[in-house]
């Protein structure tokens, strides 16, 4: 077992059982809330997030190889479909995980969540986003972990762009939404710490400048001096 190319609640929690870890200690691995763990008992085909996926990775790595052998088992007796595939030695296609991200604006606001850290403090804000399973459309996803995420409706205007985004190595679909109706607030408090309208002119105080797609700038900048 050396590669899962998308990381569930499912294979996820064959790993802890492979491993033989508490749902506790599972999580103290992972810098994760025991509630986190218990989610992925609960929503087996849940599709975790890129910076979770890499910490499955390296456990997985580091795991010894009677561990690794029970890992493998039990995905074949967990799931109808293997999960893993074997390294093909190109790095764009072993991590086919592509991320939906929604930049949603609301006259000189744009909506922002404040991720839950490993450690379990909130540390980075990011735009909502959703992980877009083969075949889903992009659009519809953005609009759908908005709503989620925040309680937030919006729709989708334009497409501002694609890239393998050089931190998570996940390919991410860039997507200008206007804002239609509701209080943003926190839906996901297990994912989330919080929810806010930030001011286009000041988003570099949450997302440093250079951490942000270029495309967003420059969209958010003409939307400034409209």
């Amino acid at each position: 077992m050396d590669l899962v190319q998308t990381w569930t609640g499912r294979a996820a929690c064959a790993l802890r059982e492979a491993l033989r870890y508490s749902n506790e200690a599972f999580a103290r691995k992972l810098g994760a809330h025991v509630r986190t763990v218990s989610k992925w008992h609960k929503e087996p085909d849940i599709v975790l997030r890129p910076t979770m996926q890499q910490a499955l990775d390296t456990l997985l790595q580091q795991a010894p190889d009677d561990a690794r052998a029970r890992f493998a088992a039990l995905l074949d007796t967990t799931t109808p479909q293997r999960e893993a595939t074997p390294p093909t030695g190109d790095a764009d296609t072993a991590q086919a995980l592509t991320v939906a991200i929604a930049v949603v604006v609301r006259d000189s606001e744009v909506l922002i969540v404040q991720r839950r850290g490993e450690d379990g403090a909130g540390i980075a804000w990011q735009f909502p986003a959703g992980v877009v399973k083969p075949g889903g459309s992009p659009d519809l996803v953005a609009v759908r972990e908005t709503l989620a995420e925040t309680g937030v409706h919006c729709s989708v205007v334009r497409h501002l762009g694609r890239r393998l985004h050089p931190i998570t190595h996940v390919y991410c679909d860039y997507l200008l939404c206007d804002y239609l109706t509701g209080d943003a607030q926190n839906m996901d408090p297990v994912e989330n710490v919080s929810v806010t309208w930030a001011a286009r002119s000041q988003l570099a105080r949450f997302i440093p400048a250079e951490h942000i797609y270029s495309p967003i700038l420059e969209a958010l900048e003409v939307a400034n001096n409209e």
